[in-house]
């Protein structure tokens, strides 16, 4: 039994489409988290929640080197084709609020996160990935604890069986000491 195909349409539940929205979001981040290692690309992906939240994904060291590189090529492009045309001023509208909305994301990736505009969803995704991230270091230490303590235990085996050894060659020492000790004693009278 395969997948039956999914209809692609809004999704009116306001909960269910979020929960859609994060797998997926998700899933998309780690598609281009995959490729950018798989391929060795540059790759930023920044997506924009119904509420107007902002993710984004960087593959590069920052965000801003891919954008300068995304605004020089379509400088480039611009050149090539010939300057937008006057008559429509919408394109030189929509340039600027592209730029403008690229330098909010670079300012927001140079600050660092904010955390007083995460969701509650967005706190208990992280939450939940914190603890994942927790129980795989416990994971990890127990089977490095169980290693060492195999490791000390077969260390134990073994000097208790040297042990063994040593008293064995202790008490063998001290018997032939006993009986060297009695014959001296038994001839000891005869010397006298």
């Amino acid at each position: 039994m395969g997948r039956k195909k999914l209809q692609l349409q809004r999704i009116e539940n306001k909960s269910r489409c979020q929960v859609t929205f994060s797998k997926r979001r998700s899933g998309l981040i780690k598609k281009a988290r995959e490729l950018s290692v798989l391929c060795d690309v540059d790759l930023a992906l920044v997506i924009f929640s119904s509420r107007g939240r902002l993710y984004e994904f960087c593959s590069a060291d920052s965000l801003a080197s891919i954008l300068e590189r995304y605004q020089s090529r379509i400088a480039e492009e611009a050149v090539a084709s010939g300057a937008p045309k006057a008559e429509d001023p919408q394109a030189g509208y929509s340039s600027l609020h592209v730029h403008d909305e690229l330098l909010k994301i670079v300012q927001r990736q140079l600050e660092g996160p904010n955390f007083e505009q995460f969701t509650a969803t967005d706190l208990l995704q992280l939450e939940n990935l914190l603890n994942d991230t927790l129980t795989e270091i416990r994971a990890v230490k127990t089977q490095l604890m169980m290693g060492s303590i195999r490791t000390l235990q077969e260390k134990e085996k073994l000097l208790r069986e040297e042990k063994k050894l040593l008293e064995g060659k202790i008490a063998a020492g001290q018997k032939s000491g006993n009986d060297t000790t009695a014959a001296a004693m038994a001839t000891l009278p005869l010397l006298r």
